[in-house]
C-alpha cells in the first residue's frame, strides 16, 4: 500500500485502499454526501467543490433524500483528493499545494489547475504537470 492510498483513506474516513481495484470499489459503492464536508476540511472552498465535484443544490437534494453521491460525483471526489495529495507531496504542505492549485499556470494556457479537475483529461494534465515539477523537469 502506498502513501497516497493511506492519505486517500484518511481523507475519506475509510480503511486505506490497498489497490486501485479497492479504490474502484469505493467509487462504485458511491460515497456518502458527508465526504463533501471532508473536502472542505482539506481547505477547498465551496465554489471549488461546486465546480469540480457537485453543485450545492444537487448536494442539498442528495442530503435531503438521504442519497449517496452518483458514480460520477464519487469519481470526481477521488480525482480531487488524488490531485490535492499529489500537489501536497510536491510542495511539502497543504497550504502551498492549494496556493499552486489556485494560481493560473502558463503550461495550462493560463488556466487554474483546480478548474481542470472536473474532467478526467484535465486532471491527468494537472497530475502530469505535478509529476514534471516533482522530477525537476519544469518549475
Amino acid at each position: 500500500m502506498n502513501a497516497a492510498n493511506v492519505q486517500i483513506g484518511n481523507w475519506l474516513g475509510i480503511r486505506p485502499p490497498a489497490t486501485e481495484s479497492e479504490i474502484l470499489r469505493v467509487v462504485e459503492g458511491r460515497l456518502a454526501p458527508s465526504v463533501i464536508t471532508r473536502l472542505a476540511a482539506l481547505g477547498l472552498v465551496r465554489s471549488e467543490i461546486e465546480e469540480a465535484v457537485i453543485p450545492s443544490r444537487t448536494l442539498q437534494h442528495r442530503r435531503s433524500r438521504r442519497e449517496r453521491l452518483s458514480l460520477e460525483e464519487s469519481d470526481r471526489v477521488l480525482r480531487v483528493i488524488r490531485v490535492v495529495s499529489s500537489a501536497e507531496a510536491v510542495y511539502g504542505n497543504r497550504e502551498r499545494a492549494l496556493a499552486w492549485l489556485r494560481r493560473p499556470h502558463p503550461r495550462l494556457d493560463g488556466r487554474v489547475p483546480l478548474s481542470l479537475l472536473k474532467t478526467d483529461t484535465g486532471s491527468r494534465i494537472v497530475e502530469e504537470l505535478l509529476l514534471q515539477i516533482d522530477e525537476g523537469m519544469y518549475v
